[in-house]
């Protein structure tokens, strides 16, 4: 087990960032999306919580196979899919990820916002913080991102939004920025298979790093976008951006309800007080994908090993891991 806190600072109020994330995550995974890959929604719909009240379920499917490495794809089915389930009570939100073949690995995620400069030292616990989790400090402007995601128009550092006024972002901008917010979020991998647990969760947590930098990067980026939204209005946004990507990506399921009428806690195997709920690491139901789901006319019949000689290690980065990926209650 690998657990990593990390801290990602935004030029925003802790309730703008409410909408921004939503905006922001829907838009992402709508672009990152391709026919047979990307991020499918399963479930949306209102969750109550006798400890926290009022939230919002989500259960996605994020396909993933053309996305990894070549090491990887040596050792998995070509049909791959995490199964990603949120509990979002915002501020607070738990996330968890299994895989659908290999019930030895998951993610777990809880994730904070405060109107900070991320220096709260125990905003997961009222005990000190655990000398052995690994503080991660996420710089959306001059942290260096892959140069297959860089993009002219988010590019914090010459970004200046017209609606906010906020920005350029300038060497040394937490210290000196109002408003500011934090996005804390505690981060557990575990992959319990001998000979490849080291590799595998480092391998994780670099992924997540790269995930959390490039999503917050586009939620300030696209901030003139979403500024003025309601949250009735980035509600709808999300459903017909949600329906269009699974759309995109090769299922057709009935139009994406996202419910009015809260689940009560019992039908819902979510965490009654979440932060001491820990992850099922017992195998998901492995359901079946769509039969209308297309299969691509490149895709071998075998699974054929890598070349050991190719340095093929490069993948486009899946859109998960919920960088809080569930969407906020009303």
């Amino acid at each position: 087990m690998l657990m990593k806190e990390y801290r990602i600072c935004m030029p925003l109020t802790v309730e703008e960032y409410r909408i921004g994330q939503l905006y922001m995550i829907s838009k992402h995974s709508h672009e990152q999306s391709e026919r047979g890959e990307g991020v499918e929604v399963v479930q949306n719909e209102p969750y109550e919580d006798p400890e926290h009240g009022s939230g919002q379920f989500t259960e996605k499917r994020i396909y993933l196979n053309n996305k990894l490495p070549s090491w990887a794809r040596a050792v998995v089915p070509k049909i791959f899919y995490v199964t990603e389930k949120a509990w979002n009570y915002y501020p607070y939100t738990v996330t968890g990820n299994t895989c659908s073949f290999l019930p030895k690995f998951s993610i777990h995620i809880e994730s904070k916002y405060e109107d900070n400069k991320g220096d709260n030292d125990n905003i997961f616990s009222s005990e000190p913080r655990d000398e052995e989790t690994q503080v991660c400090l996420v710089d959306i402007v001059y942290d260096e991102i892959p140069e297959r995601h860089y993009k002219e128009s988010e590019d914090l550092r010459y970004f200046k939004s017209k609606k906010t006024t906020r920005g350029l972002l300038q060497e040394g901008w937490i210290n000196n920025q109002e408003p500011i917010m934090c996005s804390y979020k505690l981060v557990t991998v575990k992959f319990e298979v001998w000979g490849l647990q080291t590799r595998v969760e480092q391998f994780v947590h670099k992924v997540i790093r790269e995930v959390l930098l490039l999503g917050h990067r586009q939620a300030f980026a696209w901030v003139d976008e979403w500024i003025d939204m309601t949250m009735e209005e980035v509600r709808e946004y999300e459903r017909a951006t949600q329906e269009a990507t699974n759309l995109k990506i090769g299922t057709f399921p009935p139009a994406i309800s996202i419910s009015e009428t809260p689940l009560p806690s019992s039908t819902r195997s979510g965490p009654n007080s979440a932060p001491s709920t820990p992850l099922s690491t017992e195998a998901p139901e492995f359901l079946s994908v769509p039969k209308e789901r297309p299969r691509k006319k490149s895709a071998p019949e075998t699974l054929t090993l890598p070349d050991p000689g190719r340095r093929d290690s490069l993948f486009k980065l899946p859109s998960f891991f919920s960088w809080n990926s569930s969407p906020q209650p009303e």
